[in-house]
């Protein structure tokens, strides 16, 4: 390519910062013009999409804790007996079994 085809821009503005965010600026402006406006809220309420999976989910969760309390609830069974205390009992040891105890632990 022959430099003389080459058109430059004057005085090297290219190489401003500021001439790139101008050009951006406009850019940005000039497709927000040309951008119609869009609306941020549907033009009705959309029953199937807003209320009706919370209320499902509610309902839901209303006939879990429902069924989780019907059957933990006690009703009429019958109530139990605190366990009976194991009578103690005299136990004898063999002659000497402390000594032969130490004898091991100090092994």
């Amino acid at each position: 390519m022959d430099r003389h085809e080459v058109t430059e821009s004057p005085a090297g503005r290219w190489t401003r910062p500021d001439d790139y965010l101008g050009a951006m600026a406009r850019k940005r402006s000039s497709r927000r013009a040309r951008r119609g406006r869009d609306r941020t809220e549907p033009e009705s309420a959309r029953l199937l999409l807003s209320t009706i999976p919370y209320l499902t989910l509610i309902s839901l969760i209303g006939v879990l804790a429902v069924g989780i309390m019907v059957t933990d609830y006690p009703g009429s069974q019958p109530v139990a007996r605190p366990p009976q205390p194991q009578p103690h009992e005299q136990g004898v040891a063999q002659k000497g079994w402390l000594q032969e105890a130490q004898r091991d632990f100090h092994r």
